[in-house]
């Protein structure tokens, strides 16, 4: 019996390629959805993520599970590959089972065999803090290829990668509040990072001596201090030089503008951005891109208490700009505010993007499954859908509606954090303000970061989304 968090990062099944299948090992198929006139594989619909058990009894190396790829598009092999992972998950928790064997289509790509491990790898996650003893994970999987094996192992090994920056970011938002905070979180990432990335942590008095005013403020109503986490992977030769700004606020109650009770829980996740952020350079070192990446989370708890910041306060960011409160609730845009300025001051940037679970405007906007991206350039909005496209994350483009800008122009201060309109948009106006005129893009994930019910490869808690677009979006700058 034990009571304890499960191991942070998660372990994912191990995947390998081989060209031939061993005799008593259970294994599994794919099945497309029969054409008009065919007969039905083994019986099965062949719906994309239609998983049945087969029985076997009397021959151990018949397949045992089919699982239905639909039209055999790739996205239909991630789908696949996550339903199966399930079913192998409860089906370990029944019976031992250590390995399982999946035969391939002939004449499958590697576009469709990366997106099954994708399916594979993040199917089965589960996060749960227990008293019992942990159910078993996903067995490990052989993919039978045949001749073609060697072909497809690389595309499996860069697909595991990219799941594991999406299990990361998981692990960190999924984490329980009364663990995550600032420091934890800080301590955390200096451990999964690796040799490839430098991590310093700086502390309150670190932030109180160079000016994060709004850092500080979030963080000033609670007993948990606040930290900066800044990472740095500097490969030689990068052509590129990427910042990346992710919100890292460990819980939300809304500060003295409090959050109704209904759904606060959901706030250990609203750092799901700066944790995105962090998984996304662990798998940028370990895909050894050559793109200069600096990343930023500045990490705060927003809580109540006599040392928490009002409506109606004037704060002063790094560098001296400062801001009008009009929600403490509208928190996020506080802390990103300092970590945009000082990072672009301090390492000069070609480019910048951030990422924040920032507004609930855009969960009515785009709904839970697509994130909004905000862009200075049209070529940068374009790339971020593209790398979203190829990691299998929806993003829509929203206007930065020059309009609406004069009413995030302050009367007593420089800006004004929480000016009224239309939220996401307004939200996305008062960061540009700290962007220097660079190449900027924001994402706003509030919808898309958590996951109420089960579908494609994700599982209900947090996500992980934004990880896997983050690095596509910087392997699309290593050309």
């Amino acid at each position: 019996m034990r009571n304890s968090l499960p191991p942070v990062p998660t372990k994912l099944p191990e995947i390998e390629v081989v060209a031939v299948a061993r005799r008593g090992i259970p294994r599994a198929v794919l099945a497309a959805t029969p054409a008009e006139g065919e007969e039905a594989a083994y019986g099965t619909s062949g719906r994309t993520g239609d998983v049945r058990e087969l029985s076997n009894d009397s021959d151990r190396d018949a397949p045992r599970w089919v699982a239905g790829i639909g039209d055999a598009a790739p996205k239909d092999f991630r789908r696949a590959g996550a339903a199966l992972a399930r079913s192998l998950r409860d089906a370990a928790a029944e019976s031992p089972i250590r390995t399982v064997q999946v035969s391939l289509p002939e004449e499958v790509t590697v576009a469709q065999v990366g997106e099954l491990a994708t399916g594979l790898s993040l199917g089965g996650y589960r996060f749960a803090v227990t008293t019992s003893e942990p159910k078993p994970s996903v067995p490990a999987v052989r993919l039978i290829a045949g001749d073609d094996s060697a072909a497809y192992a690389e595309a499996v090994s860069r697909a595991r990668t990219l799941a594991a920056a999406a299990a990361l970011t998981r692990d960190l938002a999924n984490t329980p509040s009364n663990v995550k905070n600032p420091a934890w979180l800080a301590n955390t990432a200096a451990k999964v990072l690796g040799a490839a990335v430098q991590v310093t942590v700086r502390d309150e008095k670190w932030l109180a001596e160079k000016g994060f005013g709004g850092v500080l403020a979030v963080g000033g109503g609670s007993a948990s201090a606040p930290r900066l986490i800044e990472l740095e992977y500097r490969p030689r030769g990068a052509a590129k030089h990427l910042l990346l700004v992710g919100k890292g606020i460990t819980f939300d109650t809304g500060g003295l503008s409090l959050k109704p009770n209904d759904g606060m829980h959901l706030m250990r996740t609203d750092m799901a951005g700066g944790a995105a952020v962090l998984a996304a350079v662990r798998a940028i070192a370990a895909l050894a891109l050559p793109v200069r990446v600096t990343a930023l989370v500045p990490a705060a708890e927003n809580h109540v208490s006599g040392g928490s910041y009002r409506p109606g306060d004037i704060v002063a960011h790094y560098g001296g700009r400062t801001t009008e409160v009009g929600n403490t609730d509208a928190e996020g845009r506080m802390v990103m505010a300092d970590a945009l300025a000082y990072g672009i001051e301090r390492f000069r940037p070609d480019l910048v993007v951030d990422v924040a679970t920032l507004t609930g405007a855009m969960k009515v906007a785009l709904g839970l499954r697509t994130g909004g991206v905000f862009a200075t350039e049209d070529a940068l909005a374009e790339r971020v859908v593209e790398a979203g496209a190829r990691a299998g994350e929806a993003w829509w483009r929203m206007p930065l509606v020059e309009d609406y800008a004069s009413g995030v122009e302050g009367s007593l201060g420089d800006v004004r954090q929480a000016p009224g309109g239309p939220g996401g948009i307004m939200a996305a106006l008062f960061l540009r303000e700290f962007t220097a005129d660079l190449p900027w893009a924001h994402l706003d994930i509030a919808g898309p970061a958590r996951a109420d019910k089960t579908y494609d490869d994700v599982v209900p808690g947090a996500s992980g989304f934004a990880a896997r677009t983050l690095v596509e979006l910087a392997a699309s700058y290593a050309g």
